[in-house]
Order: structure tokens, then sequence, then C-alpha cells
């Protein structure tokens, strides 16, 4: 296949990723369905999106009420149309913009004050290439309300060009956003919540993992250490990248987890565009990452069709199985749990372990 079609064809299975429409309101006298709150941070310039791809040096705060609605299907977004509906669409309720880091934080503090006291935990999501604001917004939303996550849930919008072609945009934005997403973390791990979770996907897990090895070498380690969980999700990293961000933390969040499937039609696709071979979101062999200390789970059995570069948003039955474990930080993290509460193979080699999922159908 030559370049040119090669591009052609790229940009057409890439567009499965790509935005699908901006944030759209409640209309007058229409009553929201579920409301899931989420906190945002983003380094896009304001526009009509209401933050678009140009890049702002200086972050901005606030909060908007998703509702989702009561026909949503488990890893679906119902996106808005002309006709937004409550009954059939993902909408806003509600808005709320905060002047600073400090009011955010603040507001933060309210919510988390709100919930139980063993739900008091913080979730950051990072979006990935090709992703507008409103993506990441409803991305977050839909999955926090198809796993239950309970506490608070927020979204760091880096400044992508949510256009297919133009990768080379988003890799330059995601180095970009590193002082962003840090100046979140740093705003979070300072509020009331008892846990910190950062979560990525695709291209976001190169603006985490660089965050996290600018939060090490500025020696800010006590902020490091205070983020007690990373899972990265097909993530679009070349290998050799990430063992020099690995060894430049140090020691890694835990847990540190990976999803991957052998079947992500995107990084394969990625791979031919640049020519690097190996990502992240592709290993064939866990002993390639065997230095560190990282579950790496292989979901390709709930990759059931598309470009397979979001099954654990996507795929009903995956969603299932992850939101039916009552404990999953065991589930994920530890041996036993993991044995117990997870349906697949576990292998280990050396401090890395491997856990390949066994189908379950949905029910």
């Amino acid at each position: 296949m030559n370049v040119k079609l090669l591009l052609v064809v790229a940009a057409v299975l890439l567009s499965a990723c790509a935005h699908k429409g901006g944030l759209a309101r409640i209309p007058a006298g229409e009553q929201a369905a579920t409301i899931r709150p989420v906190f945002f941070s983003t380094t896009g310039l304001a526009d009509e999106g209401p933050f678009g791809p140009l890049r702002a040096r200086v972050s901005q705060y606030g909060l908007i009420d998703v509702s989702i609605p009561p026909s949503h299907e488990a890893g679906q977004i119902e996106f808005p149309n002309r006709e937004p509906d409550p009954q059939k669409h993902f909408l806003v309720a509600a808005t709320d913009a905060y002047r600073d880091a400090g009011e955010m934080r603040a507001n933060l503090n309210k919510a988390l004050a709100a919930q139980k006291p063993k739900n008091r935990d913080v979730v950051i999501f990072v979006h990935g290439f090709n992703n507008r604001f409103s993506d990441g917004i409803y991305r977050i939303a839909q999955m926090s309300h198809d796993l239950g996550l309970p506490g608070v849930v927020a979204s760091y919008s880096w400044p992508s060009a949510g256009n297919p072609l133009n990768y080379a945009y988003d890799r330059d934005s995601a180095l970009f956003a590193r002082d962003g997403l840090r100046r979140l973390i740093e705003e979070v791990t300072k509020s009331n919540a008892d846990k910190v979770i950062l979560v990525a996907h695709s291209l976001g897990s190169m603006v985490t993992m660089e965050t996290l090895r600018e939060l090490s070498v500025s020696g800010k380690t006590g902020v490091l250490n205070q983020i007690d969980g990373v899972v990265l999700m097909a993530p679009d990293l070349d290998l050799d990248l990430f063992k020099t961000q690995a060894d430049a933390i140090g020691d890694l969040p835990e847990p540190f987890i990976i999803f991957s499937s052998k079947k992500d039609r995107a990084l394969r696709l990625i791979e031919q565009l640049t020519g690097q071979k190996n990502r992240l979101g592709r290993l064939e062999d866990v002993s390639e990452i065997a230095d560190y200390d990282i579950t790496y789970i292989d979901v390709t059995a709930y990759s059931e069709g598309g470009l397979n570069h979001f099954p654990n948003a996507q795929s009903p039955a995956l969603l299932q199985l992850l939101g039916g474990i009552p404990d999953l930080d065991t589930a994920l993290s530890g041996d036993g749990g993991r044995r117990g509460l997870l349906p697949g193979t576990v292998l280990t080699v050396q401090n890395a372990t491997a856990l390949i999922l066994s189908p379950v159908a949905s029910r």
C-alpha cells in the first residue's frame, strides 16, 4: 500500500475515534435524566466548542453536569443532534466556570464532602488522539456511569486538533499539555481526596507519562507519591520511549495497569504511519516490560469489531465484568484477587504480570 493511500485509509478508519459533536444543553422546559458531574481542566483556547484545538498556556477550570439518557446503552455515547432530547442523548444540564484553580479545588472539596467517606476518591481522565473537549467530558461521564464509579471524576482536555489527518499536531499538543495536567494533579492532590487515580486513553498516555516524568525529575516526588494508581488504555506510546519515562519516574504508582488488545487496528495503523513498531498497547510479549511493576491486561477477547481501540469503555461485556466486581482494586492488583475475580490466565515475568482475559458473554 503506497503512502498516499495509507493516509486516506487511516483517515477514514481513525475518524471512528473522532469528535462526534459539541456539547448541547437540555432544551428549556425539559428535565434532566441521570446526572454525572464532571470537573474539568483544559489548555485549549475558548471558542464556540466551547474549547477548541488552539493551545492556551493558562489552564481554565470548571464543572459540567452531564445528563445521561434513560435509553443509554452500555459502551455508547448517544451524541446529541439538531434536536437534543434528554431521553435520547447525552446533554449538558448545568455548567460552572471557576476563576482559578483554587476555586476549582474548593468546589471539588464540597463534592467530596457530599460523598460517603469510603467514596472520596478522584479519577482524572485524559482523552486520546482526535478527541475534542466534549468527547472527553462525555466519555468519562459514560465510563463512570457504566462502571458505577464512586467518588468524583474530572476530565483533562488537551488541545487535540479533532482531525484524523492531524496526528503530528496532536503529538506536539500532547507534549505541550504536560504542564496543564501537572497543575491539575497538584490541585487535586491538595484537595481532600482520599485517592487520586489517573486514567488515560491512547495518546493521552503520552501526556500522562510525560507529566509523571516531569514531576519526578523536577523533584516534586511528594505530589507523585500521592497518585494512588495509573491506568493506561490502549496506550499510543513507543515502547522505548515508555521505558525511558518509567526509568525517570522510578517507582511507578501502584497499581499501574495497562489495557491492551492485539486486535487494536488504530495502533496498527499508527505503527504503519509513523514507521515505529511495538506500541505499548500492542505488545506480543510481557517480557518486554518485565523490569517494571506493571499489570498488563490483554482484552483481545472483548475486541468486538471496528478499530478495537477502546474496548474498556465500549464493550458491554467487559463493562459488565469490570463493573460487577465489588473490589476492582484487588482484582486488578493482587494475585489472589485477580485469580478469583477476573476470568483469565495469569502470567508473571519478573516484576510484570500479564492477565489474558477470557470471554464472558454479556447478559
